[in-house]
């Protein structure tokens, strides 16, 4: 199997729900909205709408903001990017699986604003081999083709294996294990007694990396193995 590893972004190489608190407050203070606002916004997410056009909406109503919708979640993407980090481990861990040969690259859903202005102001458009935006692209996870168009842009083919590592059983796991890949899963507790086929599971993006450290290369035609 050749070295080649496939990260989810959101809540796998960066933490949206730290992101997204700090956005509420930020949230309130501008809109002149008391501090329950932002325990209602914080269980307005844990509902796990769909999509922000949704969220927008149900926030516009109960506040009775004068922004449209639009305005609102335009808002929301514009600033996102400004406010998630990817910690200097997780950066080093992607430093190293390259330095050793690995090819890496980022693979996730939303729009291509908000999720290229992540990567690009965290660091991570330099951190990575390539990346592929359903935003972008026009096809979402877990449709295998954005998983191709990754891959491909490594310089590599599905059809020598590789990983997928994410936070969503859907999108990432079942979506890796149709593009024939190994799998890790990163439990944040969302999913519970949910059942799943991912090769292995953690609780975090540097576990997920160390277990690709252990792999070892692809045995050569002459027998000989590095670790």
């Amino acid at each position: 199997m050749q070295r080649l590893a496939l990260f989810d972004l959101d809540n796998t190489l960066i933490n949206v729900d730290e992101a997204f608190q700090t956005w509420t407050g930020e949230f309130a203070d501008e809109h002149g909205l008391e501090h329950e606002a932002v325990d209602w916004l914080l269980a307005l997410d844990q509902t796990g709408y769909p999509h922000r056009e949704v969220f927008f909406a149900k926030v516009r109503d109960y506040f009775a903001l004068t922004e449209s919708v639009k305005e609102l979640w335009g808002h929301y993407r514009r600033r996102m990017p400004y406010l998630v980090r990817c910690r200097p481990e997780v950066m080093d861990g992607l430093a190293r699986l390259r330095a050793s040969g690995w090819k890496i690259a980022i693979v996730t859903n939303g729009t291509a604003d908000n999720q290229l202005g992540k990567i690009q102001r965290t660091g991570l458009a330099e951190a990575v081999d390539a990346y592929a935006l359903s935003g972008l692209e026009g096809i979402r996870k877990p449709d295998v083709g954005l998983f191709e168009i990754a891959v491909r842009r490594c310089g590599m083919t599905l059809a020598d294996g590789g990983w997928m590592v994410g936070d969503h059983l859907v999108a990432d796991i079942d979506g890796g294990r149709a593009a024939g890949l190994r799998t890790v899963w990163i439990d944040r507790g969302t999913w519970p007694d949910q059942e799943h086929q991912a090769d292995h599971v953690v609780t975090n993006v540097l576990q997920a990396m160390e277990i690709l450290h252990a792999v070892r290369r692809p045995i050569r035609k002459w027998g000989r193995h590095k670790c």
